[in-house]
């Protein structure tokens, strides 16, 4: 049988001459707490907070399915690619085992091959227990940036155009709790390949957790990736480690960054001549500028000279990592 109501049995009316069915279906709750409670007109209402940049969230990144897969991936597919395009050449890393973890790694950056370049030649006890220092505005302005990269590269957010307490709490905090931490206190990639000034960043962490400093640098990886390049070459590159800085009690964070300057001004100097020479200019108080002349572009280009690692194609080993 049809369960259709017959045209001529009336349906059931409600007051006001409307059907029952018709007034549910208008039937809207207007009150607190059935919807919203209501803004008032006088007040300005605050804008919608945005877990992206300094606020993003990176806690998940450092639990260990999140830690595990990023060690399957550095280890066995970014470590292989990376040494593949960067041969690189790394000097000093026997300076890593005077020092005990965790340390502040204090690196010049000129191209996004840094970071995994520099993570794939840290001995296993720093690898795989690093952060990397991002800047929040180019790696978290975006939601699925902000999630690649902390995952890929444990990366955490830092304001690096001012001074922001949250990202210096959350570095200092996680240098606390036994994480090495990457920093570039250039607060960018360099243009052209020389050094740019360098910012308090890093002397301010050490000099608050006081861990010791270890000065990097890194050659030639501009060759492969410039700032603005849009193709990826093959390059050798060189990564060399300095002693260690330990901030000295009570010493001030501008006094480390000096000395901080000038340990990776020495390290340019000793890889563009030889370890005893770039020494003896240090003592002498007569190390040349890793800032370069004050030039033309072309003019600072090619003050940089040839690449120092340059090596016959035709040899074997022109592709693996090179220790000396």
């Amino acid at each position: 049988m049809s369960s259709r109501r017959h045209p001529s049995v009336p349906r059931p009316v409600g007051p006001g001459g409307t059907t029952l069915r018709a007034r549910l279906r208008r039937w809207r709750p207007e009150a607190f707490p059935w919807r919203a409670p209501t803004w008032p007109v006088a007040l300005e209402r605050p804008a919608p907070t945005r877990k992206i940049g300094v606020d993003y969230p990176t806690a998940w990144t450092r639990r260990y399915p999140a830690r595990l897969v990023r060690a399957v991936v550095l280890d066995n597919v970014t470590r292989p690619l990376v040494h593949a395009v960067a041969s690189p050449a790394v000097r000093g890393q026997e300076l890593l085992e005077l020092v005990e973890a965790p340390v502040i790694f204090v690196a010049n950056h000129t191209s996004h091959v840094d970071t995994p370049l520099l993570l794939s030649v840290l001995p296993l006890r720093f690898r795989h227990k690093t952060v990397v220092a991002g800047a929040a505005d180019y790696f978290f302005d975006r939601r699925w940036k902000a999630h690649l990269w902390s995952l890929t590269l444990a990366a955490i957010p830092i304001e690096r155009h001012r001074v922001n307490r949250r990202s210096a709490d959350v570095a200092a905090g996680l240098i606390d709790d036994g994480w090495n931490l990457i920093i570039y206190p250039e607060g960018g990639r360099s243009p052209d390949g020389w050094f740019q000034p360098l910012r308090g960043g890093a002397a301010y962490l050490a000099a608050r957790t006081g861990r010791p400093v270890v000065p990097v640098h890194i050659d030639g990886t501009w060759r492969i990736l410039a700032k603005d390049g849009a193709h990826l070459r093959r390059s050798p590159t060189g990564i060399t480690f300095a002693a260690a800085l330990t901030p000295g009690a009570g010493e001030p964070a501008r006094r480390l960054e000096r000395r901080i300057e000038a340990a990776l001004s020495t390290l340019v100097d000793e890889v563009r001549s030889d370890w005893w020479s770039a020494r003896r200019r240090a003592g002498r108080g007569e190390t040349p500028s890793p800032r370069g002349p004050e030039a033309s572009p072309w003019r600072r280009s090619w003050a940089l000279g040839p690449d120092p690692h340059e090596r016959d194609e035709n040899d074997d080993g022109h592709w693996a990592v090179r220790h000396e």
